[in-house]
C-alpha cells in the first residue's frame, strides 16, 4: 500500500500552512511544517537567509527517511516546506522517488500585494512563529521559481 506525498509552492504567506491544513483534513494525512520545525529547534537563531538555508538543510537530512518511510508506509504526507526553488524541489522529488510515488506539487500563486498583505496580517496577529518585514519578503521572493511540468510532479495550481 502506498501513501502520497504532498508539496507547497508559493511565496511567503501565500497560503501554503493554510492549503496544507486543508489537505490534511481532506486525506488524513499528517503535516510536517518546516516553521514549526526550525523555529523549535534553532529558537531566535534564524536572522537571514543564510541561516535559514543551514538551519533547513540540517532539517532536511534528519528527516527525509522518515518522510518516505511514512509514504512507503501508506501515509499521505502533506510537506508544508517551501517548493520554491529547483534544488528544493529536487530534493523533495527524490523524497517522492524514494517512497515510489509522485508527489502532488500544490502551486499558490496569489500576486505579490496579496501575499504582502496578507503577511502584515499575519505579523500584526503575533500567531506565527516568524516576523517577515519587506525586505525579507524580497530577499526570499528574489530566489522563487515556479515550478515546471518538465520537473516531474502531478502539479495543481490555484490563482
Amino acid at each position: 500500500m502506498s501513501g502520497a506525498l504532498h508539496l507547497l509552492c508559493g511565496k511567503i504567506a501565500s497560503g501554503k500552512s493554510t492549503l496544507s491544513a486543508r489537505l490534511a483534513a481532506e486525506t488524513g494525512g499528517a503535516v510536517i511544517a518546516e516553521d514549526y520545525w526550525l523555529s523549535t529547534l534553532y529558537p531566535g537563531e534564524i536572522a537571514d537567509l543564510a541561516d535559514y538555508r543551514r538551519s533547513s538543510d540540517r532539517l532536511r537530512a534528519a528527516i527525509a527517511p522518515l518522510i518516505a518511510a511514512m509514504v512507503r508506509g501508506g501515509q499521505a504526507v502533506i510537506l508544508d516546506f517551501p517548493a520554491n526553488t529547483v534544488a528544493s524541489r529536487a530534493w523533495m522529488k527524490a523524497l517522492a522517488d524514494d517512497a515510489g510515488v509522485t508527489a502532488t506539487l500544490h502551486f499558490l500563486d496569489p500576486p505579490d500585494a496579496e501575499c504582502r498583505a496578507r503577511m502584515h496580517a499575519r505579523n500584526a496577529s503575533g500567531e506565527h512563529p516568524y516576523q517577515v518585514d519587506d525586505a525579507t519578503f524580497d530577499q526570499f521572493t528574489a530566489h522563487f521559481v515556479a515550478p515546471t511540468d518538465a520537473e516531474g510532479f502531478a502539479i495543481v495550481r490555484y490563482g
